[in-house]
Parts: C-alpha cells; structure tokens; sequence
C-alpha cells in the first residue's frame, strides 16, 4: 500500500486510526509530527472497495492505535464498521462531525497552528451534531471544536437520496415555496417537462412528513438550479447536470484557469452586465441563515424573457460567491477573525472557487484552499485524526 506521509504542526501523543467518510473514503494514522495517508477507496458501498479498506484498516491496526476516529453518521460503512471493532478493541472511539473534519484537513495542509478560523465547508450531505444534514456551513473553529455561525435556509430532500438522483425534485420544492401550486403555470421549460402528477404525490408525502428528511446542502442547491436552469430533471452520474452549469458559466466569463492563479484572480463583474442575484442574509439569536429565494425568483424572470442560460448560469456562481463573502464579512466584523478556509466537494467547481477568493481577496481576507490534497471526502479522514489527536493531547 502506497501511503502519502503529511507533516503535522502539532505532535499527537495517542496514535489515531481515522476511518474516513463512505464515499471517496482514505484511512489516515496519525503519531507524533506526521500522518499517513492510504489509497482513496471510491464507495464503500461496493463490495471490493470495502474488502480493500477492511485490508488498509487491519494494515493500520498492527500500528497499536489509542484513538480511533470516525464520522458521526451512523449508516456510513466505515462508521458501522468501526462500532463493531469497538467490542474487542481496547481504543476509545470519537465520532467526528463531517465538515470540521473538511476544514481541519485544510487547516494541516498550511501548517497553522490551534487557532480559531472561518470555515467554508460546502458539500452534499453530512450528519451534523444536532443530527440534522448539514452540507452549507460557516464554522468558527480550531482543532478541537467548531461552532456553525452561519448555514444555508434548510430545504427537504423530497424520497432522500432520490432526490439526488432526480434532481427537479428539490427544484420544485424551493419553487413551491415560493409560488405554491402556482408554480406549476410558470411558462418555463423546466415546468412544461415536469410530471405534476408525481409532483402531487412528493408535495403530499412532504406535507405529511413522510420521507423529507430536511437538509442544508450548497451541493442540492447547486443540483436544483442547474436542473432549472438546463431544464434537466435526472442525473446519470454525480454531479453531471452541475458540470454542465459550471461549464457553460465559464464559457459567459471566458476565465482561463491556468492562467488565473488564485492569488491573482480577476475581478468578478469587471466588464461584464452581471452582479449576480439577490439573496437574504437572516439573523437568528444563534446562527445566520443565507435565504435563496430572492435569487430563484430572478432566475425564473431571466427564464421567462428567454436571458441567455450562459449568462443565469454565471449570474448563479457568483450569487454563491457573494453568498460567501457577505457572510464572512458579518462574521468578521463579529470575531475579528481574517482567516478563512474553504474545503468541500463543492469547491471542486473552479469558477465558484475563482470567483469566491477574487471577492474575499478583495476585502482583504487571508484565505486557505486545498492545494496538495482534494477537497472533497478523500481528505476527510485526515481531518478526523487531526481532531481527534488535538482533543486527546
């Protein structure tokens, strides 16, 4: 097994086994000043992916762990499975929540030190600590605790995974918010392809609560939108209608990312008719709820006067954009913390990645991104060690 071995700015004094997440899953040990890192095992859904990480965990076993670490969903294969090593292991066990994991991973990449950050972790899907699914998170964290200041307005995952897979589902639930059954007189492709009769069937499965577990998901909403706007309603692979949002957005701002570094990113809006959508920043007495309603309404205006779908799709990423920075502002100006560190699966689409550091460089945020390591769950094991080991010392 070929492992990937990662200087740590701190040394763990108890030997730390990190199980990962379930998909995209790695196996991190983690002792004194270093990490080890294993190969990445795709879905441990599948049959040979999950013998060949039941083979690198017995691998990491021979090296005595105290700890062992991982996430808090209790139907990922890796956390199952660790709950059955636990009746003959002598290791404590700690349950990690799935996006401090994402940006302390982050966080080590750098070097920094315990030292509290803004983290940006936008995803799918992850347990969160109230055992609600998170997946558009503002973190104020370190180490070895995180606080969620601030997350997207929360929406239900019409059939659960279904919804993933269909994504027009979660497009006409946030379209049904809005307009309620008048939605469905919108003169707009992705409505004259819709099945209103299975419609009624989710609207009615969701008013009763049966089978719409709520979610906060930067990925959903980016599923929802480019189902809209492409007037697509299934996936055949992940993220594939996103893809195509991301792709033709790009193509609207021309941005040639190999001749972009990030450090040196363009302005967003500078020669171009386009300032994004509109969107609600909403404060309650413990977090901030960002409120995309406003920015689906527009959308559908642009739809209806037949707007280019590149022009709404770029229009799109930069609303997220500006999502971001407006919020790390207000937090700033709360904590006067200036770090801010982006990790996620979300933050694999370029242009969004682009677009949200040309706007936080601007207001002159220090901000951290994957370089070495990916972004999405395959660091997340890491991220869990590091956790784990910080709380332990």
């Amino acid at each position: 097994m070929e492992l990937k071995k990662i200087k740590l700015p701190f040394s763990i004094n108890k030997p730390v086994l990190a199980l990962g997440s379930h998909a995209k899953n790695t196996i991190c040990f983690a002792k004194d000043n270093f990490a080890y890192l294993s190969p990445v095992h795709p879905d441990l859904s599948n049959l040979r992916n999950f013998l060949n990480f039941e083979k690198d965990v017995k691998y990491f076993l021979k090296r005595h762990p105290k700890i062992i670490a991982s996430d808090l969903h209790p139907e990922y294969q890796s956390t199952k499975y660790v709950q059955n090593l636990q009746l003959t292991m002598l290791s404590s066990l700690q349950l990690i929540q799935h996006h401090h994991a994402h940006i302390a991973s982050c966080m080590i990449e750098y070097g920094l030190k315990n030292q509290k950050v803004i983290g940006v972790s936008f995803d799918g899907t992850g347990l969160g600590s109230d055992n609600t699914l998170w997946g558009a998170e503002f973190l104020l964290c370190d180490y070895k605790n995180f606080k969620r200041c601030a997350y997207l307005k929360e929406i239900p995952l019409l059939g659960q995974d279904m919804a993933i897979l269909e994504p027009w589902r979660l497009t006409a639930i946030w379209l049904y918010f809005i307009y309620k059954e008048k939605f469905l007189n919108l003169d707009i492709n992705f409505v004259k392809g819709l099945n209103k009769n299975k419609w009624r069937v989710l609207k009615n499965m969701y008013l009763a609560g049966v089978n719409s577990p709520s979610a906060s998901s930067m990925g959903r909403l980016f599923d929802a939108v480019a189902s809209l706007v492409l007037a697509k309603h299934r996936i055949n692979f992940e993220a594939e209608l996103v893809r195509e949002l991301e792709k033709i957005a790009t193509g609207y701002r021309h941005f040639d990312f190999a001749q972009c570094p990030p450090a040196k990113c363009p302005d967003p809006v500078e020669g171009l008719q386009a300032t994004g959508y509109n969107f609600k920043i909403i404060k309650n007495k413990d977090a901030y709820i960002i409120d995309p309603l406003p920015m689906f309404k527009e959308i559908i205006l642009d739809l209806e006067s037949k707007k280019p779908k590149e022009k709404i799709a770029y229009c799109f990423h930069l609303t997220v954009a500006r999502m971001i920075n407006k919020t790390c502002l207000a937090l700033r100006k709360e904590t006067k913390i200036n770090k801010i560190v982006l990790s996620g699966g979300v933050f694999q689409n370029n242009l969004l990645l682009h677009l949200s550091l040309g706007l936080l460089y601007k207001e002159d945020f220090k901000v951290f991104m994957h370089k070495n390591l990916s972004c999405n769950d395959s660091s997340i094991s890491l991220g869990q060690a590091v956790i784990a080991g910080a709380r332990s010392n």
